[in-house]
């Protein structure tokens, strides 16, 4: 967490994970049984949302982070996630992965004490 702005991860890191939680609900799908995948997803996603202004894939590489912010395709929830329900991140997970835990819920405190 060096090159951002440490004092806006806290409220970045919990609007994502509030959004992961009611996305999760409402698609019926679970985190990972490892938290800890959770908790680096979520960080990712706040990181290039306070960077690029967008909650980019933090998980794929990209030539111009800005250029594919603009495209959308992998803005959280990605166009995969969103049509097929595939999770490149294994944040959200269907119930017959198994990597999926048994939780649609990620505590800030859980999340916190992972990622500082």
């Amino acid at each position: 967490m060096t090159d951002i702005n440490l004092k806006s991860i806290p409220d970045s890191i919990e609007a994502m994970r509030k959004f992961a939680e009611v996305y999760a609900k409402r698609t019926g799908t679970f985190f990972c049984s490892d938290i800890t995948v959770t908790a680096v997803v979520i960080e990712g996603l706040a990181r290039h949302k306070d960077d690029y202004g967008s909650p980019l894939c933090p998980c794929r590489h990209y030539v111009n982070k800005s250029k594919e912010v603009l495209s959308a395709y992998w803005n959280c929830p990605c166009v995969p996630m969103r049509e097929r329900k595939e999770c490149h991140c294994m944040l959200f997970l269907s119930p017959d992965s198994q990597f999926a835990g048994n939780s649609q819920e990620a505590g800030s405190k859980s999340i916190l004490d992972l990622i500082s």
